[in-house]
This record gives C-alpha cells, structure tokens and sequence, in this order.
C-alpha cells in the first residue's frame, strides 16, 4: 500500500507542482482527473482569482485536488483563511516556517506538505506536525536551495532523518525517473517541468517552445545571493551572470530584477526580457502534449523499469 496515495485519496503516487503561471485550474483538474494529485498554484494570484479558479476546478473534477502557498507570499494569510472556506482537502506549503500554519490547517482536516530542499528543514517539518514532505533537489526549476544538494543525494539523506511520508522533486518526468526516487526512499514524485509543456499548462505557448528546445546545460541556478532560481538561458539571464560576475551588490541585482520578470516570461510569452523558470529535466522534453496521455507513460515507463529491473538483478 502506497502511503501518498493513501493519504490523498489518488490512483497515482504523482503530483502535479504547484508552479507560478503555470498551474491554473485547467492543469490542476486535468491531472486529478488522470489519477495524480493536481495544484493550483497561488503563488501569481490575488484572493479573488485564486477563489476563481477554486470554483472552476471544482466543476473540472471530483478527485481530490490541493492548493499550493508561498508562506512568504503577501496574500499568504488570505490564502490560508480561503483554503480552509472552500474546504480544499490539501495544501502544499513552501518558502516559510510551517509551523505557523500547519495546526490550523489540520485543525480543520486539511492534509498538509511542506516543500524543503534540506534535511534542517525537513526535520522541523515533522516537528511540526505535516503530513507529509516534498524533497526538492538543486535540478528543479524555480526557486531552489541554496544548499544546491541534488535529488539523488537529498532524497536517501531525508528518508533517514524523518519517518513521514516523503515526496522527491526536481528531475522527475519519465517512469524511470519515478523508479529511481522510490529506490532512493520516496513515496511519491512531485513533477513540474514536464507539466508546463501541456495544452493545460497556462504557460505562454512562446514559453513551452523554448522548454520543447532545450538541451544539456540550457538551464542553470542563477541570483544566489539574492534569491536562488534555475531558468532558461535568454537575454535576462545574460545580465544577470554579467552583473554578477562584475561584482554588483545585491540591491543592484535586484533593482534590475524589478518587478514581474516571471510573468512577462512565463505567462506573457517575452522570450528575452522574462525569467523562463525549468528544471534540467527540460532537456528531456520533446513533445506538447496532454497531462493525462503524460501520467499514463509515466506509469507504463514505470513498470516497464521495474520489469527489467527484476531480470537484471541477480
């Protein structure tokens, strides 16, 4: 008995991550309605559009379906007081102290995550009382940890330092890949990049053609200083690296980082001037197509693997 599906009520020990710009309630139902566990992402939304795609993605689905929170967020508290009046059965917390919210949450029967990139903060995940953990290696897309400490490393690392179910993240997308995180100690893979590129994703299409070309190296973990994230190379990323290696501080940095970068790269399509947050599992990616037709050969490669696995190992 699988203990992520169990304790969300799914057919597949899959989740959909809860991406900025990326993870409407097109997306978030679509996977819930293929057997995974689909997020809708608050991180890009205000109260009311959150509330929006919440009702939407209730008409889209009857499966279980979570909310994912930046606890760093300005909406923060609104978004919690929002899940918890809507009845969403899940929440996904990240960038924050779970332990602020996590009792109220469960108080009102709320399953509750907590996404970590460190054994550190794992540990105070558990004492905090979460149901359950995302391990998020340095290969994801998006902010990331410092710490840079790879899913192939973090993963066994937090698996022995706590006993609640665990979730690896960052490098995930084939069947394959989901074998190897349960051979290292996951329960469940959390997958992201490989859900942008779908019809579902309200990634802009500009957006997803640049993810379609991607290739070794194309990604890398920029503004460590500042605030640690891995996207795409483009015009953005080149000033970036250039002002960094030219020694600006970091209000520099951030002064040209502005406002909306994810946004006008992600959402609004501007392929040079926009942060184009993915994984290093990009270079992977090849094709656009439904999250449903992906869960479905995620599962097929994973059993497949395991197959040849069994007449392999002596």
């Amino acid at each position: 008995m699988n203990k992520i599906t169990t304790l969300f009520d799914i057919k597949y020990p899959i989740i959909q991550a809860g991406m900025i710009w990326c993870s409407g309630w097109r997306l978030a139902s679509a996977v819930s309605n293929a057997g995974g566990l689909g997020l809708i992402g608050s991180g890009s939304m205000n109260p009311d559009i959150l509330l929006e795609h919440i009702a939407k993605c209730k008409q889209a689905t009857y499966k279980p379906f979570g909310v994912n929170i930046p606890l760093i967020f300005p909406f923060a508290e609104e978004f919690i007081n929002i899940v918890v009046q809507e009845k969403i059965p899940i929440v996904f917390t990240s960038a924050g102290n779970p332990s602020k919210w996590t009792p109220l949450l469960k108080s009102h029967g709320i399953r509750v995550v907590h996404v970590i990139a460190n054994v550190k903060f794992a540990k105070k995940c558990e004492e905090a009382g979460v149901d359950a953990v995302v391990a998020e290696g340095f290969e994801a897309g998006g902010h990331n940890g410092r710490e840079e400490t790879t899913s192939m490393v973090l993963i066994p690392m937090i698996r022995e330092a706590t006993s609640i179910p665990l979730i690896a993240a960052g490098g995930i997308a084939t069947g394959r890949g989901m074998l190897a995180a349960f051979a290292l100690g996951a329960d469940a893979v959390q997958i992201g990049s490989r859900f942008v590129a779908t019809p579902e994703s309200s990634a802009h299409d500009s957006f997803k053609q640049r993810i379609l070309q991607a290739s070794e190296g194309d990604t890398k973990l920029m503004m460590k200083r500042l605030t640690p994230v891995r996207l795409l190379k483009n015009k953005f990323y080149d000033e970036i690296e250039n002002l960094e290696n030219q020694g600006a501080s970091l209000e520099q940095i951030a002064e040209h980082l502005g406002k909306g970068r994810a946004r006008k790269g992600m959402f609004e399509g501007n392929e040079q001037e926009g942060e184009l947050e993915i994984g290093q599992i990009s270079g992977l990616i090849h094709q656009i197509k439904p999250a449903a037709t992906i869960i479905q050969e995620i599962m097929n490669e994973f059993h497949q693997a395991q197959q040849e696995l069994k007449d392999i190992i002596i």
